[in-house]
């Protein structure tokens, strides 16, 4: 086994060891614009798992204001995604999530508060 000078300079002098790191470089800043698309998949499933949750609760009539909000938002994001602006898209859907979230809760208290006693 060779020491660890002996190694660092033979990385060093060897002439694949920079060209591998420079192709690794390229490869990690290619790969850079595709991370904003994996944070709004994200961001857009979570979200419109809420809005799916909200409806299924009968949000549309108990909370119509924080989900039809949530659901527009939800559809901006798509069309945001669309064109690739994951920025925009990513923030809207952390919109419709939240507003969601709000029409889970106004549904549930409303569903709780009707319920026979």
């Amino acid at each position: 086994m060779r020491s660890a000078p002996r190694r660092l300079a033979l990385a060093v002098n060897n002439p694949v060891g920079p060209l591998r790191a420079a192709l690794l470089g390229v490869g990690l800043l290619a790969g850079l614009p595709g991370c904003g698309g994996l944070y709004y998949a994200a961001t857009v499933t979570a979200a419109s798992n809420r809005v799916e949750q909200a409806r299924t609760l009968g949000a549309e009539t108990l909370a119509p204001y924080e989900y039809y909000y949530a659901r527009e938002h939800l559809e901006q994001a798509q069309f945001e995604a669309a064109e690739a602006s994951y920025s925009d898209a990513a923030h809207y859907a952390e919109t419709a999530e939240d507003y969601a979230i709000k029409a889970v809760e106004i549904s549930r208290i409303a569903r709780r508060n009707a319920s026979p006693k």
